[in-house]
């Protein structure tokens, strides 16, 4: 696994554990709110709602918050208007970012995402800079300790997946958006209980950082991980072991 899967995989772990303690509530609150605008306030038949649901309960949301920004989505409740934009940049080393924001405010997330990887040795772009660098894709993730290899592998393939790979201490299936939810399903009904599940962006060639390359490149994921304003970041950046296990 390289260094820059290892820390989104970091990040997404360590997500989990902050939403428990409500520090990612918000960015929480506001993918359901922009799902439930998007494609209707009913999980069953809009599959990104449903996984934003999904993701809120295992944070252990409380109903309550769930169902009042699902119907801030739908107009049912009165809300603050969220817009989805993308940020495009390079970051130190020449790495590529993908940045995916939902903001009430274009003018000032821009402003302040553009001062912080600046601030550290890289540049914003343009749009479609650094998008073709990466490709969107479901993943899901499946304990390594609870079941063995070969039985997640013909779980995950009978139910339509193109890819699994073992990372420490889980198992990374990989899916196309479109059989995302399928694969998902199959493997329940296969038996095989799932830890955790995103649709994300995965860069199609890694770059190597290191040095004070890979400590800048950290220093702006981190930065932009902590942006309320900021869902997800996604880097092609290698980043050097030594230092990530440092930071970390």
């Amino acid at each position: 696994m390289s260094g820059h899967s290892k820390w989104a995989q970091i990040k997404r772990k360590k997500a989990v554990v902050d939403a428990k303690r409500g520090a990612q509530f918000t960015k929480l609150i506001r993918e359901i709110t922009v799902a439930a605008r998007e494609g209707g306030g009913k999980p069953d038949f809009n599959p990104r709602l449903r996984l934003a649901v999904d993701t809120a309960k295992a944070a252990n949301m409380p109903a309550d918050n769930i169902d009042r920004a699902i119907k801030k989505g739908t107009g049912e409740l009165e809300g603050v208007n969220y817009e989805e934009i993308a940020y495009e940049a390079y970051g130190p080393g020449g790495v590529a970012l993908y940045i995916e924001c939902v903001t009430d405010n274009q003018n000032r997330t821009v402003a302040e995402v553009r001062h912080l990887i600046h601030k550290h040795g890289g540049n914003l772009g343009t749009a479609g800079s650094v998008a073709w660098q990466f490709d969107r894709k479901g993943r899901v993730y499946v304990s390594a300790e609870r079941y063995h290899e070969d039985a997640v592998l013909e779980a995950a393939l009978e139910a339509g997946a193109e890819d699994v790979v073992r990372d420490g201490d889980e198992f990374i299936v990989t899916t196309e958006v479109a059989s995302f939810h399928e694969v998902q399903a199959g493997m329940r009904r296969a038996g095989v209980e799932l830890e955790d599940a995103e649709l994300t962006m995965i860069a199609q060639n890694a770059v190597a950082v290191t040095g004070k390359d890979a400590e800048k490149l950290l220093k702006i994921l981190d930065l932009l991980d902590e942006h309320d304003d900021v869902q997800k970041v996604h880097t092609n950046g290698d980043i050097d072991e030594s230092v990530l296990a440092e930071a970390m």
